[in-house]
């Protein structure tokens, strides 16, 4: 069973709109087992908005028009539809009273005569009635498919549709029903991740599996069909820990969370704690951790050091380490670590020290190369990395490595 979706709206086509209401749809769909495989925007163009119909309802069964039936001359998703199923438009008093009620309720003087626009139904459709808007819904089926048409507010059309749509689509016969398990990786890069897993997810017809890359992560979505939920689960967690298996650590996860979630998950496990150092970074490590929380619970606190004088005095790193390396290096990164751990009596220290540009780079010290300590009682841990890129993806793939670097040394305590 698939569904398209077609957003109505010449504001939508602008930067300063989003659709929004196709991802609720698609996720309540999902959750029936219907597949989205096409979502559209189109402007307030009756003959576009014809023909997207058209073309719509010939390749899936259940088509939704959100937005365009308000009482506004551009909204013309009424007279579309119309236009698409050869069909007329019928005007029903009773809507027009009920807006008018609807409209003194909310201590207006009089209806507007432009609302009348939004009584007329397709022949032959059922009126969804609109608690939260003076615009009702229209639910159309005949032997091609069901056709819908929405209101665009969100506050109108989510409980709409959960009211009215769903236990119409409930009713139909839905031969598939679907399961999503996902993975949160770090610390591959997206080609090698797909190198090794591409075997593996490509041997199963059952699952959907899609990869999304975002600076420092890599997302593993499974979404795998079968007759029951239950089944398609079976299936879906199946190869995920196939997949698990050939990643190993470098899953962070297979919950809703994200990593620096994670990362206290794992220190609160075993009752460590955590102190930062940023210079490059300016913070970012600390504001990604105590945005998680109960962080409290083991995160002692952070300092930006981003002169030398800071580095040395709050921190400890020494003045030969810093004359003879300089302040981005290894040798700075561990002191760092080591100092920050110290001097807030945390289990473990990360720090960062790099160029995040775009000037002060050198042939032997680039813009981009950052340099990450993690350390324990036990010694210190440092990596390096150059990072291509404006300014602000230089910093955050160094929180994201730092965070993650921090992970794998938890992760070594057993």
């Amino acid at each position: 069973m698939t569904a398209e979706i077609i957003a109505v709206g010449s504001e939508l086509l602008t930067p300063s709109r989003m659709d929004t209401n196709s991802l609720f749809l698609t996720l309540k769909l999902n959750e029936l087992g219907i597949d989205v495989v096409r979502k559209t925007i189109i402007g307030d163009d009756r003959e576009r908005l014809a023909d997207e119909i058209r073309q719509a309802r010939g390749s899936s069964p259940i088509v939704i028009m959100t937005g365009g039936i308000g009482p506004t001359m551009d909204d013309v998703s009424r007279e579309a539809a119309s236009d698409a199923l050869g069909r007329e438009l019928k005007y029903h008093p009773e809507i027009t009273e009920a807006i008018a009620v609807r409209v003194s309720r909310l201590g207006l003087r009089k209806m507007a005569e432009i609302n009348k626009r939004q009584a007329y139904v397709l022949e032959g459709a059922e009126v969804l009635p609109n608690a939260n808007g003076t615009a009702p819904g229209q639910w159309f089926e005949d032997e091609t498919g069901v056709l819908m048409l929405l209101p665009g507010p969100p506050r109108e059309i989510e409980p709409l549709f959960e009211m009215q749509c769903l236990p119409r689509l409930r009713k139909r016969e839905i031969p598939y029903q679907f399961y999503t398990v996902s993975l949160r990786v770090a610390g591959l890069p997206e080609s090698e991740l797909d190198e090794r897993i591409a075997p593996i997810y490509t041997a199963e017809s059952r699952v959907a599996t899609t990869i999304l890359a975002s600076p420092g992560e890599i997302q593993i979505h499974m979404r795998a069909h079968a007759a029951t939920t239950k089944q398609a689960r079976a299936i879906a967690e199946a190869l995920s820990r196939k997949v698990e298996d050939e990643l190993g650590s470098n899953v962070f996860t297979h919950r809703d969370e994200s990593l620096e979630a994670a990362l206290m998950r794992h220190c609160l496990d075993r009752k460590l704690t955590l102190a930062v150092a940023e210079s490059c970074t300016g913070g970012m490590i600390a504001q990604k951790i105590t945005a998680v929380p109960g962080s409290s619970n083991f995160f002692r606190g952070g300092m930006v050091t981003y002169s030398n004088d800071a580095k040395s005095q709050w921190l400890g790193v020494s003045e030969a380490t810093l004359e003879r390396h300089g302040a981005v290096s290894k040798e700075t990164a561990a002191e760092m670590a080591q100092g920050v751990r110290t001097r807030l009596d945390a289990s473990l220290g990360v720090a960062t020290t790099g160029l995040a540009g775009p000037g002060g780079g050198t042939s032997e010290t680039p813009v981009g190369t950052v340099f990450i300590g993690v350390a324990d009682e036990q010694s210190a841990e440092v990596k390096g990395m150059t990072v291509g890129g404006e300014r602000d993806r230089v910093r955050l793939w160094a929180t994201h490595r730092a965070l993650d670097m921090v992970r794998r040394r938890v992760l070594s305590r057993q």
